[in-house]
């Protein structure tokens, strides 16, 4: 089954600074951590994807307008944003517990000091279709 590990960064739930403030080495080895954490994870054979994500000033929030649908852009940065999705992983795995076993991993990426970060990661099924109740 497939999974998605959704890395979420918030103020209320990461008791560390903006990564914008780490010294340089603290950023090289968080970095090193998802690099070699999406090797544990193809060496598994358990990837099949991962990405990190631009920062939410880079992000736009696309409607669609009235009279023909043409896009209706809004662009950040968003200073109400409090959480944000920095990243994520898709994974195919045996069970949901595996799932979750992943996702705590990646939780221990180091911040500042070398200390885990223990954010958050959402753990949700790729589903590949609607649910057979439906």
């Amino acid at each position: 089954m497939k999974y998605m590990l959704l890395m979420q960064f918030s103020e209320k739930t990461v008791d560390f600074p903006p990564v914008t403030e780490w010294a340089p080495e603290e950023v090289q080895a968080h970095i090193a951590f998802m690099r070699d954490t999406n090797t544990k994870f193809a060496e598994t054979g358990e990837l099949v994807t991962a990405e990190g994500l631009a920062g939410p000033d880079q992000a736009r929030i696309v409607r669609a307008g009235g009279g023909g649908g043409a896009p209706v852009v809004t662009e950040g940065p968003y200073p109400e944003t409090k959480e944000f999705l920095a990243g994520y992983w898709i994974v195919d795995c045996d069970s949901a517990e595996r799932a979750v076993e992943l996702a705590a991993h990646v939780s221990t990426a180091p911040g500042p000091g070398g200390k885990p970060l223990n954010m958050p990661i959402e753990v949700r099924q790729v589903m590949a279709g609607p649910p057979e109740e439906m």
